[in-house]
């Protein structure tokens, strides 16, 4: 028997944790279950892993992407650029501490669920908010060859603020990345202060919110004749790389 789950916390509501159970009965698979673990400090989180020899891995979620960090023995190099994780291998040899390594898979499934959308004209990207997904985002765009400036409401050096976009930088800049989580259930007519009407055809809009499955964000583009993608086979194809990281693929 193997223990794979997800720590965080408050942890009110889990697409990892529907995700596993699903997989679990469609493949029949007798010898693993998926667990929440709501741990109201990450304080708590060593003394999880050396309580249950059965947990071989588990996924990260707010509030600890990054305090979990300081408990690992290796970090992935994607997780070391992001300074974040959201999935933990355990590996427990016959004699000695287990062995923790940490993993972004956020980038695994941005990456390749833009990857068949993406055209010769999306070559500059706008990405909205500049929090943890963000910082997985941005890396994947680099990876990608694909330059990009973060627009958020406190802007830095080289950020743009929301009202400084215009059509000049809304034409150049034909991938747009929502990374807030605005929009999202209930509060669905939430969407990001970008002007909208300087969007066309050659447009692409990613939004990583997948509930509802078209955001006011999505529909905004849909408009204006605008390619778009919401969160949902990112999270998917995240949890299918978690799966073979747990299990030594």
């Amino acid at each position: 028997m193997m223990k794979f789950g997800l720590i965080g916390f408050p942890l009110t509501h889990s697409f990892s944790k529907r995700y596993y159970d699903t997989k679990i009965a469609q493949q029949q698979i007798t010898d693993v279950q998926y667990e929440l673990y709501p741990i109201s400090t990450i304080r708590e989180f060593p003394r999880l892993v050396e309580r249950d020899p059965l947990l071989m891995g588990v996924n990260v979620t707010i509030p600890y992407k990054i305090a979990v960090m300081d408990y690992l023995n290796h970090l992935s190099p994607e997780a070391k650029a992001i300074a974040a994780v959201n999935c933990i291998r355990i590996e427990r040899p016959r004699q000695g501490n287990p062995m923790l390594t940490g993993y972004n898979t956020d980038v695994y499934g941005f990456t390749e669920s833009l990857k068949p959308l993406l055209r010769p004209y999306h070559r500059k990207a706008l990405v909205l908010g500049n929090g943890g997904a963000a910082k997985a985002v941005t890396f994947a765009l680099a990876e990608l060859d694909i330059s990009y400036t973060t627009v958020s409401r406190t802007p830095t050096d080289g950020q743009y603020g929301y009202d400084q976009l215009d059509d000049t930088i809304m034409a150049s800049h034909t991938l747009i990345v929502n990374t807030t989580p605005l929009g999202t259930y209930p509060a669905v007519e939430g969407c990001p202060d970008i002007p909208y009407q300087h969007i066309g055809s050659e447009h692409l809009l990613y939004d990583l919110v997948y509930n509802p499955a078209e955001t006011a964000f999505l529909r905004q583009g849909l408009a204006r004749s605008a390619t778009v993608k919401n969160g949902l086979e990112m999270l998917e194809l995240q949890a299918e790389r978690n799966w073979e990281i747990w299990n030594g693929n």
